[in-house]
């Protein structure tokens, strides 16, 4: 018996499926997982002194690579001031001003302790603030585990074959309008439907819990238009895409698109929705009223965060009758590690380089498969991708699941055998650091080209 089956088999004794988290399992890849005791850079060192290029990242956090140096010796300067003070803090402070800085929505900010905070927490500020109680979310996209959101989800939930979760009432379904990905039609018919009823939309703008998805070209910002017509908030849950596939996530994409585009597109304020300013603030219409941040920010620390709207905002307690509290929220160890991590970004402005990795991964796999003769789909866009063992077009949850997860299991395992591990589910995102450079990189390549081969 491995080091790590020994470990698995004390923690199925005390841990619910010996793990903490569902896809840690290899439910959906089958097998026994392994147990980490170290990282450094693009690799993962199991409890049996096996090394692993890891392509998870420990899911989104470690777009450094694990263990950098500046976040590590971060960690240490705080660790030496205390762990934790039940007071705000000057790290939070600052927290707050480079999030403010760099996500163009964001006027005002609230720090929590996880994705799933941030985004069961947005949705009620969303409700106290228009007094509404219906929400919009979109079939696949995973926004944490509260009850209003574990309907249709992503993420673990999809893996383990149970999109639906038991234990949440279904008077809390009913107020959840679950919607495909990419169809405007869809976006009509439920406003029509529900008139002055809908609270807000959340969207993961990119997908990343059924796998790497991405929008299809204006479908994003006619969510804005349409969210902004019927008196409605749109939500990013950026948790994910935040600081991994620009500085300012998916919403910085769109504002350097639209910043991009010829004057004249531009000069008509009275023209579409997308195109206006709204005066009281800096958000325009293909930016959200609110953001839900995590992973990156806390640089490997348990954290989340949700922003937006100065007016939105001030509805929270203290100063308005929405109700959100955390003990840790704004943790001093999370919040250095944080800063580390979004000043490196500041300072290295690494996306080109990782989306130069990520084609790379891309091409390497389509052009395997096609020797091959193997159906593939591979969305990629800077350090995120996934691979999709199907000839149909991935753009939503009905042609995410026409995907053979059979196939990707052999080839997660082939892989695996080889020194490389991916997402031990076909249903989730790959990730990229800048530690993948290099010899890392070139090694991946090569055993992912031969596990297509052995398929």
């Amino acid at each position: 018996m491995t080091a790590s089956d020994e470990l698995f088999a004390r923690a199925l004794r005390l841990i619910p499926g010996g793990v903490n988290s569902p896809v840690r399992a290899f439910r959906s890849v089958g097998g026994a997982p392994f147990f980490t005791k170290s990282a450094q850079g693009a690799t993962l060192t199991t409890a049996d002194g096996r090394e692993l290029i890891d392509f998870v990242c420990t899911w989104g956090p470690a777009i450094h690579g694990h263990n950098h140096p500046c976040i590590k010796a971060a960690i240490a300067a705080a660790l030496e001031k205390g762990t934790s003070f039940g007071t705000p803090n000057p790290y939070e402070v600052e927290m707050a001003e480079l999030l403010t800085r760099f996500v163009p929505s964001i006027q005002k900010v609230r720090l929590c302790n996880s994705g799933t905070e941030a985004t069961m927490s947005a949705i009620r500020l969303a409700r106290g603030f228009t007094r509404r109680d219906k929400i919009i979310k979109f079939s696949g996209c995973y926004h944490g585990h509260s009850d209003s959101l574990l309907i249709k989800a992503g993420s673990g939930a999809l893996t383990h074959g149970h999109p639906d979760s038991a234990g949440v009432p279904a008077s809390f379904a009913r107020e959840t309008i679950v919607l495909p990905y990419n169809d405007r039609a869809a976006l009509d018919a439920a406003f029509a439907a529900n008139p002055g009823e809908i609270a807000c939309a959340i969207i993961e703008p990119y997908c990343g819990n059924v796998g790497f998805i991405m929008p299809d070209a204006g479908y994003l910002q006619y969510l804005r238009a349409i969210t902004a017509k019927h008196g409605a908030l749109l939500v990013f849950d950026e948790v994910m895409t935040g600081f991994r596939l620009h500085r300012a996530g998916v919403q910085g994409m769109l504002a350097d698109e639209e910043s991009t585009k010829p004057k004249a597109e531009n000069s008509n304020h009275s023209g579409p929705q997308s195109e206006i300013e709204d005066p009281k603030s800096k958000i325009t219409a293909a930016l959200p009223d609110l953001t839900c941040l995590g992973k990156i920010i806390g640089g490997g620390l348990p954290v989340g965060a949700f922003g937006g709207r100065a007016d939105v905002m001030d509805m929270l307690a203290p100063l308005g009758p929405v109700y959100q509290a955390g003990t840790l929220s704004g943790n001093p160890l999370a919040m250095a590690a944080g800063i580390a991590a979004l000043r490196l970004l500041d300072e290295e402005n690494p996306y080109a380089r990782l989306d130069t990795l990520g084609q790379k991964l891309r091409d390497t796999v389509l052009a395997a498969a096609k020797a091959k003769g193997v159906p593939v789909q591979v969305p990629q866009c800077g350090s995120m991708l996934s691979v999709f063992f199907t000839p149909t077009h991935v753009r939503d949850y009905a042609t995410a699941l026409t995907g053979d997860a059979r196939l990707f299991a052999k080839f997660f395992h082939a892989c695996l055998a080889k020194g490389v591990y991916l997402p031990p589910s076909a249903y989730e995102s790959w990730f990229l650091s800048t530690a993948h450079e290099g010899p890392a990189i070139d090694r991946a390549c090569e055993v992912m080209s031969e596990a297509i081969q052995e398929l």
